[in-house]
């Protein structure tokens, strides 16, 4: 007896984005030993929006992460084609690597999701690898001309 069992497959273009999960209720928080924790200040939110401080605070995220290979962050190598900041926080970030061979290719851009999602202020980050258009030394800021004796 032959028991094949078919499953149906369907082919789709794009898929919506699922919904944000929202908490609509207030929950009321017992006191307890972070009561003194919870009851401090929190640092304002950075002013967000194109060339806001959230903006300049994830560029300088970004500043942080440097390439295996050549002793310069990412950013002023000119891997990072675009910052955008919405008014809720999220942020898309797009990017390229120097060759779509570089052997970080894989873990680069979870590196930099990472690093994006840890400025405050930020609740979503998305990267976007492009290879177009490609790196080209020319895209180097010239404070990476300098470090690599470019200049």
């Amino acid at each position: 007896m032959n028991d094949e069992r078919k499953i149906e497959t369907e082919t789709v273009d794009q898929v919506d984005a699922p919904p944000r999960a929202r908490v609509t209720e207030e929950f009321e928080r017992k006191k307890d030993y972070l009561a003194g924790f919870l009851a401090a200040e929190k640092p304002a939110a950075p002013a967000q929006g194109p060339g806001g401080d959230l903006q300049q605070a994830v560029i300088e995220a970004l500043q942080s992460i440097y390439d295996p290979e050549i002793p310069v962050d990412i950013y002023n190598l000119g891997l990072i084609y675009d910052v955008a900041v919405d008014s809720e926080g999220d942020c898309i970030v797009t990017m390229t690597l120097t060759t779509p061979h570089c052997p970080v290719a894989e873990s680069m851009p979870g590196e930099v999701e990472l690093r994006v999602l840890s400025v405050p202020g930020i609740r979503d980050a998305e990267v976007k690898l492009v290879w177009d258009p490609p790196w080209d030394p020319s895209k180097m800021s010239d404070e990476a001309r300098l470090e690599l004796g470019m200049l």
